[in-house]
């Protein structure tokens, strides 16, 4: 067996894979894998299920609600290192049609589409501090320009104010989400106190 590094955890080798899964069959396909990795020793090649929700507001008899939909249904997010028998094993699990792929063989998420999808929590050491401009890259207030007020390391989101709708707007967002302009790029709307 070749020493690949000395320090490398088996975590560090392992990939995001998408699995394709029945119409409803999401919660319970992520439960027989939690099974799975557990009666067959598998946490050294298994490490992460997701089944990635979003929160919406629905109205209903005049009250609203705050209801969880899943993003993306029929599909359940494996982090792993890939064999033919973590294949074989995963792929004969009950409600999983296969992986998402050429001929249903695995294809690993690219790292931009890992951090799309929130699929891991990476801590980041922020680059901007409480008055830069920021761009808002990612998320559903993606192309706003704004000012940051405030951080939250611990919570890696920061408040920063953007002009929305006419009107200077405080908005909370993930440090993942933004980026520092530098002093070349100016904000394209005015973002005053």
């Amino acid at each position: 067996m070749e020493n690949i590094s000395e320090n490398a955890s088996p975590e560090s080798l392992a990939k995001w894979y998408v699995l394709h899964t029945y119409s409803g069959y999401e919660a319970m396909v992520k439960d027989s894998l939690e099974r799975l990795i557990e009666n067959n020793n598998l946490q050294d090649s298994i490490f992460d299920l997701k089944i990635p929700m979003e929160q919406t507001i629905e109205e209903k008899n005049g009250k609203k609600k705050v209801v969880e939909r899943k993003l993306l249904p029929c599909y359940v997010f494996i982090k792993m290192i890939y064999s033919n028998q973590v294949w074989y094993l995963v792929t004969n699990t009950r409600g999983v049609t296969g992986f998402v792929g050429p001929q249903g063989r695995p294809l690993p998420l690219k790292e931009d589409e890992v951090r799309k999808m929130q699929l891991e929590t990476a801590v980041i050491d922020a680059d901007f501090d409480v008055g830069d401009n920021v761009s808002i890259d990612a998320g559903p207030l993606a192309g706003f320009v704004g000012k940051v007020k405030e951080r939250n390391d611990s919570a890696q989101k920061a408040v920063v104010n953007v002009l929305m709708f006419g009107r200077n707007t405080d908005v909370e967002v993930e440090y993942v989400q933004i980026r520092k302009l530098n002093a070349v790029e100016k904000p394209s709307a005015p973002t005053e106190e």
